[in-house]
């Protein structure tokens, strides 16, 4: 790029924030992003220039899946040499998943990806939105001799910067609805801007963009529970196709010590399925081994999802299965980091 103002592609996908309440019937409809600098003028005093392309069908956020993760991916893909950095508007509700999605999918990002949304729309009088789309084009636009300041994938609400893959929202209703409790913000806004260098994702230096597009969700999610039934997690591993599942245990990686469930565990690594242990704590690590009720999954050969979110371990998890990659070595890529998703 030219040393001309930096160019934002903005990408709406659907959510909250790109509606707009008509006030004779209340009802909620998408706003027409194509006139975005007469709504929000405000945004005529950023130093860029700003290019807006929509979903042609705008959805719920709660609707969002792998499929649509590639749409958003290819928006950046196809757009990438033409633009210096991309905010992508979306619902809160999956906002987490698919932001960690896409920082899987787009290796050698040398370039920022914002995320951002709203709790009210963008036309009620106390909304969120303006200052999140506000704030979120300025990230994306913050450049230093040239070169992007951020450039990895983000997720911006509510005057924090927080990488997107170690994100969790927290709260349906309060507007700071996003938390990232094992990684500290990359930026905060207030008075100033102020980044969190020593934080920020460093890419290797003059890769060219990777675009990973293929992923596999034949995966199972199984929260324990005390009381939880061996009929019940029997079930889940004899899905048809099943190629993994996620353990939220308790603590530092701990659960119960039956032999029924050790053995059926067992049994399933045997047969090729991955099993990710993660903690249901909303904060901290697994550990295994630190503990006797954890011992037993390590010596099976359980892999540690360390201190990874749910979001990122799901989309973790299916972005390495799409890579069709050994069983000897699914192990140790998944319990490295590969996009700063753990420690």
């Amino acid at each position: 790029m030219s040393n001309s103002k930096p160019n934002i592609l903005l990408i709406y996908t659907g959510g909250t924030i790109g509606m707009v309440k008509d006030f004779k019937t209340g009802v909620l409809k998408a706003f027409n992003f194509n006139s975005l600098l007469n709504k929000i003028p405000e945004l005529q005093l950023l130093d860029c220039n700003i290019n807006t392309v929509s979903f042609k069908e705008p959805i719920d956020s709660s609707n969002m899946n792998p499929e649509y993760w590639v749409q958003i991916a290819e928006l950046v893909e196809t757009n990438y040499n033409e633009f210096d950095g991309f905010v992508i508007l979306h619902g809160s509700d999956t906002m987490s998943y698919t932001a960690s999605a896409i920082s899987f999918m787009l290796e050698n990002l040398s370039k920022p990806v914002v995320f951002t949304g709203s709790q009210l729309p963008i036309g009620d009088l106390r909304t969120d939105a303006k200052e999140n789309l506000i704030t979120s084009i300025q990230v994306a636009s913050l450049q230093k001799n040239g070169i992007p300041v951020i450039q990895e994938v983000c997720l911006y609400f509510e005057y924090k910067l927080y990488r997107a893959n170690r994100t969790t929202k927290i709260n349906a209703e309060h507007f700071q609805a996003f938390d990232s409790p094992n990684y500290r913000e990359l930026a905060e806004s207030g008075v100033h801007l102020k980044i969190n260098k020593k934080y920020l994702f460093k890419p290797e230096a003059n890769k060219a963009l990777k675009v990973h597009k293929n992923f596999n969700n034949n995966i199972a999610l199984i929260k324990l529970f005390p009381g939880i039934t061996k009929n019940v997690i029997e079930s889940i591993f004899n899905t048809p196709n099943l190629k993994a599942v996620i353990l939220e245990t308790y603590g530092a990686g701990n659960c119960t010590t039956e032999s029924w469930f050790i053995n059926l565990l067992e049994q399933n690594i045997s047969k090729g399925i991955h099993i990710i242990n993660i903690t249901q704590c909303s904060g901290g690590s697994v550990m295994m081994g630190h503990y006797e009720t954890s011992s037993n999954l390590k010596s099976i050969g359980v892999i540690s999802g360390k201190d990874i979110t749910t979001e990122a371990a799901v989309c973790k998890l299916m972005y390495l299965l799409g890579e069709d990659i050994s069983k000897e070595n699914f192990k140790n890529l998944y319990e490295m980091p590969i996009r700063g998703e753990m420690m």
